[in-house]
């Protein structure tokens, strides 16, 4: 098990400076320029010049990627070009909503869209699955924004339950937070509800065909028992699979939603900052979700040891 994570651990090196190194050629290869931005319309080629070489952008681009890598090796994401603030202080600043939001919504998808899983293959055929299976395609054929505004009309502002947009911290009180990710959480989580409802369907009708299976219902045990305990537990691998490749998704549905209820999150920071082209603040906060990205994933390649005795390491 040692060896294993070790190797898991080690190969998220060169990912990690794979992914550096397109993101810092990917932003600056773009057009655009940084020094245009900052000095405004009216900058003269003299000024601009001033700003490329305080900001450093006159370098070769090599030298630039250098210099962001070895700062990037002792910790420093960088400085933000416009507001001069530290990129790993924005980052904290704006992180509450973000881990707020991607928590509440995962929590409630798997709660969600499990049971109605296990559901579908136990009726299977039936009016029951079938509605599960509609309501699936619909959750992936509906983009996140419009299931956003579709919920903002119907419950914000025609019923008036719950605010139409904004943030409040949980150092506010627990119920002004609350209310304010209910909207975006349940606009996040209808793709994902969708897409776990069916793989744990799909999983758990194939694990139903097993001869265990049938051995357990001829034993006498209930019904429930044999889903949740034989059924559910067999079909584990690929639910949670789907379940950590499902929060590494998150990071694109975050920056909508977050734009959407006007959320001021990571993803709202990430949309800020790319039409700023605040290159250092873009590159940080790639490289977070992309770190978080493989953490998930080395989480889930260990969780395959609780639910499949058949894999040693």
């Amino acid at each position: 098990m040692f060896a294993f994570i070790s190797r898991r651990i080690l190969a998220t090196i060169p990912v990690m400076g794979v992914v550096a190194l397109v993101v810092f050629l990917l932003l600056r290869l773009t057009p655009g320029d940084p020094a245009a931005i900052i000095a405004g319309d009216a900058a003269t080629p003299a000024e601009l010049e001033a700003i490329r070489e305080r900001l450093g952008l006159n370098l070769p681009i090599y030298l630039q990627f250098f210099d962001w890598l070895i700062r990037l090796l002792q910790g420093d994401l960088g400085t933000s070009i416009l507001s001069n603030t530290s990129v790993g202080t924005m980052v904290l600043q704006r992180m509450e909503p973000t881990l707020a939001l991607a928590t509440t919504t995962i929590i409630f998808a798997v709660l969600v869209a499990v049971p109605m899983g296990v559901i579908a293959a136990w009726k299977h055929g039936t009016w029951i699955d079938r509605s599960i299976m509609i309501f699936s395609v619909i959750g992936f054929s509906v983009p996140v924004f419009v299931m956003g505004y579709i919920w903002i009309y119907g419950i914000s502002i025609n019923l008036r339950w719950l605010p139409v947009q904004g943030y409040r911290p949980i150092s506010g009180g627990f119920w002004p937070f609350f209310e304010r990710l209910i909207l975006p959480t349940l606009t996040l989580s209808v793709i994902y509800i969708a897409l776990i409802a069916r793989i744990t369907r799909a999983s758990v009708l194939e694990i139903l065909d097993e001869d265990y299976i049938r051995t357990a219902r001829a034993k006498g045990l209930t019904e429930k028992r044999v889903l949740l305990v034989h059924a559910l537990r067999n079909a584990a691998v690929p639910i949670v699979t789907i379940i950590g490749i499902g929060i590494a998704l998150l990071i694109s549905g975050v920056v909508v939603t977050e734009s959407v209820f006007n959320l001021p999150g990571l993803g709202r920071l990430t949309v800020d900052a790319v039409l700023a082209r605040d290159y250092p603040v873009i590159q940080g906060i790639i490289l977070i979700f992309a770190f978080v990205y493989v953490i998930v994933n080395l989480v889930i390649d260990l969780s395959y040891t609780l639910f499949d005795p058949r894999i040693r390491y």
